[in-house]
C-alpha cells in the first residue's frame, strides 16, 4: 500500500499528471473512470488566484467523483503562495501539489516552476511554509535539476521530506531538456533507494506503454507512475496499464464505437462545465486526433472536428465515424 499523508492507495498507483489545457474536470473524471488512482488539476498561478482572475478560479472546480484529487499551484513569492493555500482549501481538495517543474519560459522567467531549481533554499522554504499553513498533505512535482551539471535531486528530495512534503513526483528530465530526448529514471531511482526516504516517490516522463510502467515499477522500484501525454485522447491508458499488470497481456483494443461514445461524453461534459457551447467545442479539439489515432484515411474527419464551431457538427461527424469505420480493427 502507498500512502500520501492519510490517503491510502493501492500498490503502484497511477496518477494523472497536471497538464495545462488538458487536465480539466471533464478529462480528469474520464481518466478516473478508466483507472487513474489520483488526478491533478492543471497548474494554477498563485498570483492569478490572489487577484481573483477568472481563469485561475475556474481551475479550482472539482467533481466529487474525481477523488482523491490534488490541486496544483505554482509561484515563487512566499506571501502569495501562502494566501493561495487559504483560497485552495475552500475547494476541498485532497492534496495540494506545488509545481517546481514546469519548464515553460513565461513561468521560469518569474522564478516559478522549474525556475526555482536555481534556488533550492527557496524551494524548501516555500514547501515548509505551506506545510505549516495547512492540514492537507503537501506534495511536490519537480524535475531532476536545472541542467545535467546541477542535478542534486537526492539531496533536494531529502530536504523536501524533512520539511513535511508527503510525496514527490519527479520528471526524468532537466529544465534545459524541456521535453526533448528520453527521460532518465536512474536518478529518480536513486531518490527512492535512498534509505533516508520514506515518502512515496513517483516517476514521470515517457510512460507511454504498459511495458514502461512495468519497467518503472520492477526495474526502478518506484512507488507509482505519473502519466501525462500518453493519456491525451486516451483516458483508457490507465486501464490498459492495470490490465497488463494483472494479466501480462494487452487488453483488447478499444472499439471505434467506444471511442466515439467517450468522445461524445467528453464534449458534452466540457460544454456543461464551461457553460458556453463554443468554448466546450474548442476545449476538446486537442483530444480528437488521439481518440482515433491509427485510423487510415481519417484526416477529413479530424479536420472537420477541429474546425467545427458547434456541438452538432462534432456529434454528426462522430456518428459518421462510427458507421464508416465500425469494422476497422484498432491496435
Amino acid at each position: 500500500m502507498v500512502k500520501i499523508g492519510d490517503i491510502e492507495l493501492n500498490d503502484f498507483p497511477l496518477l494523472l499528471a497536471p497538464m495545462e489545457d488538458v487536465s480539466d474536470p471533464p478529462f480528469r473524471a474520464l481518466c478516473k473512470e478508466q483507472g487513474a488512482d489520483v488526478v491533478y488539476t492543471e497548474f494554477i498561478s498563485s498570483e492569478g488566484l490572489i487577484r481573483n482572475a477568472t481563469k485561475s478560479i475556474k481551475k479550482l472546480d472539482i467533481y466529487e467523483k474525481e477523488r482523491p484529487v490534488g490541486i496544483q499551484i505554482f509561484g515563487a513569492n512566499l506571501e502569495s503562495m501562502l494566501k493561495t493555500v487559504e483560497i485552495v482549501e475552500k475547494s476541498r481538495p485532497d492534496i495540494i501539489d506545488i509545481n517546481f517543474g514546469c519548464p515553460v519560459k513565461k513561468v521560469v522567467s518569474k522564478g516559478a516552476g522549474a525556475g526555482i531549481l536555481k534556488d533550492i533554499d527557496l524551494m524548501v522554504k516555500l514547501t515548509k511554509a505551506m506545510v505549516e499553513r495547512t492540514n492537507l498533505p503537501i506534495t511536490v512535482k519537480t524535475r531532476l535539476g536545472w541542467d545535467t551539471e546541477s542535478i542534486k535531486i537526492v539531496e533536494v528530495a531529502e530536504r523536501l521530506q524533512d520539511v513535511g512534503c508527503k510525496a514527490i513526483s519527479i520528471h526524468g528530465r532537466t529544465r534545459v531538456q524541456m521535453y526533448k530526448g528520453e527521460a532518465d529514471w536512474t536518478d529518480i531511482a536513486k531518490v527512492k533507494n535512498n534509505q533516508r526516504m520514506h515518502i512515496p516517490i513517483f516517476g514521470n516522463g515517457d510512460v507511454d506503454t504498459p511495458e514502461k510502467a512495468v519497467l518503472m515499477r520492477d526495474e526502478y522500484g518506484l512507488d507509482g507512475a505519473m502519466i501525462g501525454r500518453a493519456s491525451i485522447g486516451n483516458p483508457w491508458f490507465f486501464k490498459q496499464v492495470k490490465h497488463f499488470f494483472e494479466h501480462g497481456t494487452h487488453m483488447p483494443a478499444i472499439s471505434i464505437q467506444d471511442r466515439v461514445d467517450i468522445a461524445k461524453r467528453h464534449l458534452q461534459m466540457e460544454i456543461d462545465w464551461k457553460e458556453v457551447e463554443i468554448v466546450g467545442v474548442q476545449e476538446t479539439r486537442r483530444h480528437y486526433a488521439n481518440y482515433f489515432k491509427g485510423i487510415s484515411h481519417f484526416k477529413e474527419y479530424r479536420m472537420r472536428m477541429v474546425t467545427a464551431n458547434t456541438a452538432k457538427e462534432v456529434f454528426d461527424t462522430l456518428d459518421e465515424i462510427a458507421i464508416k469505420f465500425k469494422n476497422i480493427e484498432m491496435l
